[in-house]
């Protein structure tokens, strides 16, 4: 008899095998008992009939308490009912593992107590399937940069100064000298980018932000790509296909997931087709202006201010060319004006804003270390990023994308939270 996982069943329909699981839920009648099952690549149901088993075998299923593990035995059956689409006919069960009073129980459950035993909620269905399109995104991000020939390098977490100038940083003590905990690793990868061509770093990103909207984290994960000999509108194009991959990644290897959650994969596949929409900064607030939101040229984009401009459009949009005096110092001035970067935020349908954050790179060493002085950066902090602009500089341009962020946005959730398997916020650290 052979062993397999839940997610093999179509592979052996009418078969006699055995399943490592876990009980979800149950219940039973006098003749039938019914065994939610799951083992981490799926959840079924396990049909056991009295009359067609040990009288012990339909005694213990009875007795089975939510989050016992044991071994069963049964036949694969067709389930068209299910949204997995199989079922097991239990013949025999071996109990591994007792359990006792489960804290997750079927009822509902307020969000911070699953929290607090988020090691546990991640065996419910939906962060389950949460984290397997988590997983698919993941590695999705290693194929299409793989074969657009990029490679990857790992930029330090630990660093002495802030890519963008920020005084939000996490600072610990480093041999009696302060560090921080890295807010980008995009400074590194444009060093990067200058020996090897195109490179993008994946990994975790650390912002002090005191900050509790749905949109933020303390602790989650950048995807974050720099390509020379690139300018603006290239670097759109490749950020325009790597969205569009990511999502038809989803469609293509996580239905069964997206059911779970109730995610329409129509809505979805209109995200698969390009070009994505292009409008200006300036553009961008007329559109807030006559859609009566109170903000002037030169402000900062919200909340509120992102969905409205994303609501007109059924695609990801692209915003240009924002003011200089709201972007970091590395950007690129516009060539027929002085006070914008050539730089785009991508915004994703449905209210949730920025996803994508990208630019093309300041060339030119003088104007570099102008802007630098005219913030007030201490230049010796920064004298190795100068050198890029020393030594060879060329046309370059990068992009960051937020994985929580997009998760959230793919799956339809609410927060940020449920996109990361133990989320750090303001007011937790824990579990």
């Amino acid at each position: 008899m052979e062993t397999i996982r839940i997610i093999d069943a179509k592979d052996h329909v009418d078969q006699e095998v055995k399943i490592g699981v876990w009980l979800t839920d149950k219940r039973s009648s006098g003749k039938i008992a019914f065994l939610q099952l799951r083992d981490g690549t799926g959840f079924f149901q396990g049909v056991v009939v009295k009359s067609d088993v040990a009288e012990e075998v339909f005694e213990l299923a009875k007795k089975l308490r939510q989050e016992t593990s044991f071994y069963v035995t049964g036949v694969i059956h067709q389930d068209d009912r299910s949204h997995f689409g199989y079922e097991i006919e239990v013949s025999a069960i071996e109990v591994l593992g007792e359990s006792e009073d489960f804290p997750i129980t079927p009822k509902e459950h307020g969000i911070e107590f699953l929290l607090d035993h988020r090691h546990l909620w991640l065996r419910s269905r939906r962060p389950f399937a949460i984290m397997k399109i988590r997983n698919e995104i993941i590695d999705a991000s290693y194929r299409f940069f793989k074969q657009e020939g990029f490679i990857k390098m790992d930029p330090p977490i630990l660093t002495g100064t802030a890519p963008e100038g920020t005084t939000e940083l996490f600072e610990t003590d480093y041999f009696d000298n302060p560090a921080y905990l890295s807010q980008s690793g995009q400074l590194y990868m444009e060093a990067g980018a200058m020996a090897f061509g195109k490179v993008f770093s994946f990994g975790p990103t650390f912002r002090a932000e005191k900050s509790k909207t749905r949109r933020h984290l303390t602790e989650f994960w950048m995807i974050e790509p720099e390509m020379a000999f690139m300018h603006q509108e290239e670097s759109l194009q490749v950020q325009e296909r790597y969205v569009s991959y990511l999502v038809q990644s989803v469609l293509d290897n996580c239905q069964y997931e997206l059911k779970l959650i109730d995610r329409d994969p129509e809505i979805l596949e209109k995200y698969t087709h390009l070009p994505y929409p292009r409008i200006s900064y300036d553009e961008a607030i007329e559109l807030c202006q006559e859609g009566g939101f109170d903000i002037k040229w030169g402000d900062d984009f919200g909340s509120p201010e992102e969905t409205y401009i994303s609501d007109q459009f059924e695609q990801p949009v692209f915003v240009l060319d924002y003011p200089k005096q709201i972007k970091p110092f590395y950007m690129k001035e516009a060539q027929d004006r002085d006070n914008v970067y050539v730089c785009a935020d991508l915004l994703a349908p449905e209210g949730y804003g920025e996803i994508i954050g990208g630019s093309e790179r300041a060339v030119d060493y003088n104007q570099m270390k102008a802007e630098m002085e005219k913030e007030g950066m201490n230049l010796e902090d920064y004298d190795w990023y100068l050198d890029l602009r020393r030594y060879g500089s060329v046309p370059h341009s990068g992009f960051g994308m937020g994985l929580e962020r997009a998760i959230t946005w793919i799956c339809h959730l609410d927060h940020l939270r449920e996109a990361i398997p133990f989320p750090r916020m303001i007011n937790r650290l824990k579990p």
